[in-house]
């Protein structure tokens, strides 16, 4: 039943005396005849053997099993055996249940994997796979670590087992003969962090190369470069880092990729790209990569858009990880923003092709990254220049149907306000001069806020006679023809453009302004609060308007003016997690600013 996982089979050799004298319990005689033509080798056939499984088989009726051992001795000496003693039916030896050794293989893989992410993987020990090589998608063969020739005063990386043992052997510890094992090992891939070896990643490049020719000379089928793919992103998910000697591949690949297969381990892997000039790396891989990927569908779309997100994770992390001499003289002041110009492009075809809350939040979840991660690091901003979003794609994304659409927008603008105050501000860690491209976009930006505050605050949306705004870009025609609607959904004018998006009247805050004011009535009901003197004798009937407030008050209702109103909203709105609406009023409104104070 175990054969097949012994070790050494060999052993069983010392024991074939034993096993050969039991052969005359009936009990246990199918499965003796089995073991012993499994470990039958030349040197166990002897006369006196041969002999008693004669005599056991006429005994016996010619028992099958005896019969089919018998043919395995006949095999060494065909000369010795004659007759018809091995013609006669004999039994096939196989093993006597499939299904279970396919499940015992099945839970030691599982033991095996559970191991290395426990002790290889997170820990530090290599691979061993029961000693044979690791292999890859579809028998892709990687070569295990294993050291020949170690002097004696080395280390081999195969005697490593824990963190200190590491530590303490870094410099001896000898390089395995084939450093392609780093794509499986993720010992050998720590080693090389520390230790960088550029024969090693010459090694990888050597390796990667040779396939890629048995692919081009029809030696090995195109579905090869596909399989290579799982190998190298497990590699670099080990590593965080993707060499750029692998970026030659990657071209290649996507000549025949079909752009659907495998497609998310592909974006996983592309984006580890190494920080580089990003209209050099767009040319020589990114535009194929789009061109391949790209297939008229939205989902296509979105898979690119998460793949420059990640992209930029990386970057970001490889920056923050660099000081302010590397930094100013690497290529991130040049390839963020245009990182970020190309994504805006992209953003903005999503939003129109794929109008949905979950397009909507990935879109915001790329410029999250780029306003918290990057424009709020004064290490980052002091040399990289300020790109803001698209107008286009702000409108778009604040008349969203969704109150998180909405809120998160609304963060990511306070932070990008932030960001250009520590820039202009002289005593700020990351002041500097501004750069052409900002000064080209300060004035939109400041339209943003304008006209957001208009639309929210002010009560004056779609305003274009303020400093700065813009209308939310909406046409003057659109304009009036909405007008023209909402005097004939309320024709007693009670309902104006200018109020219908604030924060009562909003499709995605009304809710949460009328619940504000509901708790407020309640706790006056209950006794909790003291707004009034004379009780509460009448509920606001909402949306709430200043002028409702001043008639709620005469009715023996809330004591509440305008303005502690929309500041208890936005209280309101941060208790409960929507944090942006109010963050960017109090970033922006002057007498916000000062009652917060």
């Amino acid at each position: 039943m175990v054969y097949h996982l012994l070790q050494d089979t060999g052993i069983l050799s010392q024991t074939y005396g034993v096993l050969f004298n039991l052969l005359d319990t009936a009990a246990i005689r199918p499965q003796l005849c089995h073991v012993l033509a499994l470990i039958t080798r030349r040197q166990h056939v002897k006369p006196f053997r041969i002999q008693t499984i004669l005599a056991l088989s006429r005994q016996t009726g010619n028992d099958p099993k005896l019969t089919g051992l018998l043919r395995v001795f006949k095999n060494y000496y065909p000369e010795i055996i004659v007759g018809d003693a091995a013609n006669g039916r004999a039994a096939t030896f196989k093993h006597p249940d499939p299904q279970w050794r396919a499940r015992l293989d099945e839970i030691q893989q599982q033991q095996t994997e559970a191991i290395q992410d426990g002790t290889v993987r997170n820990g530090f020990a290599v691979r061993s796979a029961f000693g044979r090589q690791q292999r890859g998608a579809k028998g892709i063969l990687i070569p295990a670590v294993h050291t020949l020739h170690a002097q004696e005063n080395s280390v081999t990386l195969e005697e490593v087992n824990s963190p200190k043992s590491l530590a303490e052997n870094l410099d001896k510890i000898e390089f395995p003969t084939q450093l392609v094992a780093v794509l499986a090992d993720p010992l050998l891939q720590k080693l090389l962090v520390l230790r960088p070896d550029a024969e090693g990643l010459s090694r990888v490049n050597n390796w990667v190369t040779a396939c890629l020719d048995d692919v081009r000379s029809g030696d090995a089928d195109p579905s090869l470069l596909l399989d290579m793919v799982d190998i190298i992103h497990d590699y670099a998910a080990s590593t965080k880092t993707l060499p750029p000697l692998l970026i030659n591949f990657f071209r290649e690949f996507l000549q025949v990729w079909d752009g659907r297969d495998k497609r998310k381990i592909v974006v996983e892997t592309l984006s580890f790209l190494p920080l580089m000039n990003f209209k050099e790396l767009y040319q020589i891989l990114l535009q194929p990569f789009e061109s391949v990927l790209l297939d008229n569908t939205s989902e296509s779309q979105l898979s690119l858009l998460t793949f420059y997100t990640s992209l930029l994770r990386q970057w970001t992390l490889t920056m923050l990880s660099s000081d302010s001499t590397t930094l100013s003289s690497s290529p991130a002041p040049q390839s963020i923003p245009a990182l970020i110009a190309h994504v805006n492009t992209l953003s903005l075809t999503i939003a129109q092709t794929s109008p949905t809350v979950p397009t909507h939040l990935l879109i915001l979840d790329f410029y999250t990254l780029v306003a918290t991660r990057i424009f709020s690091s004064p290490s980052l901003l002091k040399h990289i220049p300020i790109t803001i979003p698209p107008s286009l794609l702000i409108y778009t994304l604040h008349f969203s149907h969704s109150l998180e659409v909405v809120s998160r927008l609304c963060g990511i603008l306070a932070t990008y306000k932030r960001a250009w105050e520590s820039v202009m501000v002289s005593t700020s860690p990351s002041a500097r001069p501004l750069f052409a491209e900002e000064r080209q976009q300060i004035t939109t930006f400041n339209a943003f806020l304008m006209d957001l505050c208009n639309v929210l605050w002010r009560g004056r949306a779609f305003a274009v006679s303020d400093a700065n705004a813009k209308g939310c870009l909406v046409p003057r025609t659109l304009e009036a023809a909405l007008r023209g609607y909402l005097k004939k959904v309320e024709p007693d004018g009670e309902l104006v453009l200018g109020s219908v998006f604030g924060l009562s009247h909003s499709p995605v805050l009304c809710l949460q302004s009328i619940s504000f004011l509901r708790e407020l009535e309640d706790r006056e009901l209950e006794g909790e609060m003291d707004i009034s003197d004379r009780g509460l004798r009448a509920r606001h009937a909402g949306p709430v308007t200043q002028q409702s407030l001043a008639a709620l008050a005469g009715k023996g209702g809330l004591e509440i003016s305008w303005q502690e109103y929309r500041a208890g909203v936005l209280r309101y709105l941060e208790e409960r997690g929507f944090k942006g609406v109010p963050e960017l009023m109090y970033n922006t409104m002057k007498n916000l600013m000062k009652g917060r104070q």
